[in-house]
């Protein structure tokens, strides 16, 4: 892991796309700016894992789905 030390109002560059400001610091919160492409998705790391297991729950549910379709024809 890399660990900067920046102050408001300085950035982190994440290739030639993706810049990270420093925007607030307020007690312990710090209030960043993220300047990225659209097609790159970018999300709070609880918020990210949440579609995570979301997907795997979906991936899991049209399994099980296919599955009992499969066997509907088979029994045919």
């Amino acid at each position: 892991m890399l660990i900067l030390t920046r102050k408001v109002g300085e950035s982190v560059a994440i290739g030639d796309d993706i810049q990270i400001s420093v925007v607030e610091i307020k007690g312990t919160q710090v209030k960043l700016g993220i300047r990225a492409p659209r097609e790159v998705s970018v999300h709070r790391q609880e918020i990210y894992l949440k579609i995570q297991e979301e997907n795997l729950r979906a991936a899991q549910v049209t399994k099980d789905v296919l599955g009992e379709v499969e066997d509907l024809f088979i029994k045919k």
